[in-house]
């Protein structure tokens, strides 16, 4: 809890991923995948209750033998590609009542922490909005980024103006969802669906802590990485 609001953690896992078979579970530095992100929830300072929602036994039963509350199954039409975050995340405030904050922890960020979960809800406090995200630097500045037109022409991806120097240190800092915490007020949340809107705060990470694992290249990298934290413990 935190200024009187109950925080719901929901960690978002279903089964049949493409680019990594049984993405979710696999191992990283020892341990599934699932259990980074648990262990963050269950050391934050904030979250009273967190819970999975997946489609897939083996996944549940996972969760379950790691501390995890599984309330519920999640719909087959849910656990399809096409199936929003959103969507997926609405169908648990249902199933699950009593709490005014929600916090959306993806299992694919492994490295967010505790601390970061509990950061990023005091910002959301302190500044008094509706929703928070993590975020963190980008790599290619968007004011450096083009598109072709049909002629082969090159135009920018983004409005600049004229007098704008391209030169990295001239441009404004740019950053990135790094899809490690969402969090919103929940009556909010649902009238808006989404977490970002203007009114929405960001939570700046280091990009040691952003790795989001969506195919195997990541999980590589992921991997080395984990070995380096596990190393220095």
């Amino acid at each position: 809890m935190i200024n009187g609001n109950r925080i719901l953690a929901v960690i978002p896992a279903r089964g049949g991923s493409k680019a990594i078979k049984n993405k979710n579970i696999t191992e990283l530095a020892g341990r599934p995948l699932l259990q980074w992100t648990i262990e963050a929830a269950e050391k934050s300072k904030y979250i009273d209750r967190f819970v999975l929602s997946s489609d897939d036994p083996q996944i549940q039963m996972v969760a379950e033998s790691l501390g995890c509350e599984v309330p519920f199954t999640r719909a087959a039409h849910l656990a399809t590609d096409e199936a929003s975050t959103i969507d997926v995340l609405l169908d648990a405030l249902e199933r699950v009542n009593g709490f005014d904050v929600v916090v959306l922890l993806q299992p694919t960020s492994p490295f967010r922490t505790a601390k970061d979960i509990d950061s990023c809800l005091e910002l959301m406090i302190r500044h008094g909005a509706p929703a928070a995200v993590s975020l963190c630097a980008v790599q290619d500045h968007p004011a450096l980024v083009f598109k072709f037109q049909n002629d082969k022409k090159i135009t920018p991806f983004l409005s600049i103006p004229p007098n704008q120097s391209l030169r990295r240190q001239d441009l404004p800092a740019a950053f990135k969802l790094n899809g490690a915490v969402y969090i919103a007020n929940i009556p909010w949340l649902i009238k808006n669906r989404t977490f970002t809107a203007t009114e929405s705060v960001g939570y700046i990470m280091p990009d040691s802590r952003s790795i989001d694992i969506d195919d195997t290249q990541d999980l590589s990298l992921a991997r080395q990485l984990a070995q380096e934290i596990t190393a220095d413990q």
